[in-house]
């Protein structure tokens, strides 16, 4: 466990790690393009750890370079493999990101439900209509699905999603890889993390076109074999949580590593907060040094519309609004199990909020927190966790470490870096 107290101002210059959320379809995205790729600004988390070792299980032969720890170099199966380990599978949610890499492998993938953060169900009916679309076949039972693939077919697949779900589209666009068809998928994901794997499949010879209404692909003319470089973007998510964390405390500092676009929703909500806030040249700057802070409330709804606030962005703008005036608001129906373990947390550290419904509440700040033990139950709980620590009365022992390293190599390490009173504690 951590053990944070108040201190002085965050200030200083950080650069934050290749985004989990990004580099997980990428990965897929090379095993099911089948050629060499070398993925560049791989974090070193354990959801990626895991889903290179599900590679490996696969048969894909997967390295990261001595002179280089941040790239990853993904090669094509040459072998059958049993496939992935259900244990290991059960641990992430994005396992389900490999289904169209292993039907153009094997012709089948066997996985089971999804795990990861406790934050709600996982759904995958929408992902089992994008293979129906496709031909494939899906049974499912208590442990988990099967997916198997149609025979080889030719001609445009189109789909219309009910809502926007990054999850079905990534699985639509990897599925259209591996068959080699054209894809016109209407009322598509357009966060930054597929549209990381749209670029890069463009880079990769594939025609693309992104727009609010509808994403199509087309293959390229030919199937070339060369190596291919991509890039993780910076996760965006930790810029934001350290954003918050250097607003929470007056502080001013430079975020470096994360594109501006990825973070517009965030600096719109930070300037709402009365923390001045902007980006430039991949750099995004916190100047909360010596500002008043407003009045004004702050309704933060996650959506999956584009440019709207990513529901990752929740939790750290929640400890943030806590030391702010004015009364605010915050839901988030994407992950509906969220509240259920960040809004507790936030009471053993004396925080006073309403709930509304399961997943939206309300309270009115700046609130005094106090310091106690606490919990981090899902990756984004922990990181709000240590942002609270910071203006908490007290000290603030946070545990449930693993779970915040699943999407943060060491989140705690940077904080410190920024001058945070913060060190690891034996329990």
């Amino acid at each position: 466990m951590v053990a944070i107290r108040p201190g002085t101002s965050l200030t200083g210059s950080v650069t934050v790690d290749g985004s989990k959320n990004a580099a997980l379809p990428l990965l897929a995205a090379a095993a099911a393009l089948h050629r060499p790729v070398h993925l560049g600004n791989v974090p070193a988390n354990t959801d990626v750890e895991t889903m290179l070792t599900l590679l490996q299980q696969s048969g894909w032969h997967t390295a990261r370079p001595v002179t280089d720890p941040h790239t990853a170099v993904i090669l094509p199966s040459d072998r059958p493999q049993p496939g992935p380990n259900p244990e290991t599978a059960a641990r992430i949610r994005a396992s389900y990101y490999l289904v169209p890499a292993l039907l153009g492998a094997y012709g089948r993938a066997r996985l089971p439900w999804p795990g990861g953060c406790r934050i709600g169900e996982r759904g995958m009916e929408q992902h089992f209509t994008v293979y129906e679309h496709f031909g494939d076949r899906t049974t499912v039972d208590d442990r988990g699905y099967l997916v198997e693939a149609a025979a080889a077919r030719t001609g445009t697949v189109s789909i219309m999603l009910p809502f926007r779900s990054r999850g079905a589209t990534i699985a639509a666009v990897l599925r259209a890889v591996v068959g080699g068809r054209p894809l016109r998928l209407g009322g598509p994901n357009l966060s930054p993390e597929v549209l990381s794997v749209v670029e890069a499949l463009r880079l990769a010879g594939w025609q693309c076109r992104a727009g609010e209404s509808l994403l199509s692909l087309a293959p390229p003319p030919s199937a070339p074999t060369e190596t291919i470089a991509w890039k993780v973007p910076g996760d965006k998510i930790e810029a934001g949580t350290l954003a918050c964390a250097v607003a929470v405390t007056g502080g001013e500092a430079r975020i470096c590593g994360v594109r501006g676009d990825d973070v517009v929703p965030l600096v719109s909500a930070l300037r709402q907060l009365g923390v001045p806030a902007s980006t430039e040249d991949d750099v995004l700057t916190i100047h909360a040094h010596d500002t008043r802070p407003t009045s004004r409330p702050l309704r933060a709804v996650a959506s999956l519309a584009p440019g709207g606030l990513d529901a990752d962005f929740e939790p750290p703008l929640m400890a943030l609004a806590l030391t702010r005036p004015g009364t605010h608001l915050f839901s988030d129906t994407i992950n509906p199990g969220r509240h259920g373990n960040l809004l507790p947390q936030f009471v053993r550290l004396a925080a006073e909020i309403r709930d509304l419904s399961p997943t939206k509440c309300r309270f009115t700040g700046p609130q005094q927190l106090t310091g106690t033990g606490v919990e981090a139950t899902d990756i984004r709980t922990g990181s709000a966790l240590l942002i609270a620590g910071l203006t908490a009365r007290g000290v603030t022992t946070l545990g449930g470490l693993d779970q915040l390293r699943r999407g943060h190599a060491d989140l705690p390490t940077k904080l410190h870096a920024l001058g945070a009173d913060i060190c690891e504690v034996t329990p």
